[in-house]
């Protein structure tokens, strides 16, 4: 399917002022250029056009508000400085898998003010000596090159770090919470059975007492009994 064609998909009816993220990876680009974009999409703040066969961005609209740029895969060799005209406003930009060879075709990015993160991962320029240290130097506002800042630390993922931050705070109190519940009915429980337990013993006592006395008072009863009749017979 060609990109124009994709991106009019992509639109589901809407108008292009509404569109904030666009995907039109592995879709075909006739000329190597942009196409089907247009200066319409004023929202616009993620879009990926991966693997397209792109060889230029000559025709890329401008998009002021334009965060994320995927561009991987493509036959981009140069034109860069189409990035600082048409999204002065970039924080990340992804150019791995292009045919990117000199260090210098990177100093059209110079003027993203704005680029926080950049990847070059399969470009030729990687092979570079010292390639890590030249790009920071030449780019000084990028934080992270192929994934990883100046001192090999690995770029957060901010929105995994928050999903495991709030998946650990709502876990964390309930399983606590659930344990000291558990621990309270046990001892409740056992507490409870203890209470039954003497209650029992106490009833037992009382019966058997009562049982006593009843017995001895049957007792009594007969042996009052047999007196009586001794007084009779000793009377007739």
């Amino acid at each position: 399917m060609d990109m124009k064609k994709r991106i009019t998909l992509e639109l589901r009816n809407r108008s292009p002022a509404e569109i904030v993220e666009l995907v039109v990876d592995n879709s075909r680009s006739a000329d190597g250029e942009v196409e089907g974009l247009t200066d319409e999409f004023t929202e616009l703040e993620f879009l990926s056009v991966v693997n397209v066969g792109l060889s230029s961005l000559a025709k890329l609209p401008s998009l002021p508000k334009l965060r994320k740029l995927e561009l991987s895969d493509n036959n981009l060799s140069g034109s860069l400085d189409t990035l600082a005209q048409k999204c002065p406003n970039l924080t990340y930009l992804n150019l791995s898998g292009n045919k990117i060879k000199e260090l210098s075709t990177l100093e059209a990015l110079q003027n993203l003010k704005s680029l926080q993160s950049l990847d070059l991962f399969n470009c030729e320029i990687t092979s570079l000596e010292d390639y890590r240290e030249s790009v920071f130097e030449l780019l000084p506002q990028v934080t992270y090159l192929d994934g990883f800042d100046q001192e090999d630390n690995e770029a957060p993922d901010s929105e995994a770090d928050d999903e495991d931050e709030d998946g650990e705070d709502r876990a964390g109190p309930t399983g606590d919470y659930g344990e000291e519940d558990d621990e309270e009915e046990d001892e409740d429980g056992s507490e409870g059975r203890e209470e039954d337990y003497e209650d029992e013993d106490d009833y037992a006592e009382e019966e058997e007492e009562q049982h006593g006395a009843q017995g001895q008072k049957r007792k009594r009863d007969v042996d009052d009994e047999g007196e009586d009749d001794d007084d009779d017979d000793e009377d007739n």
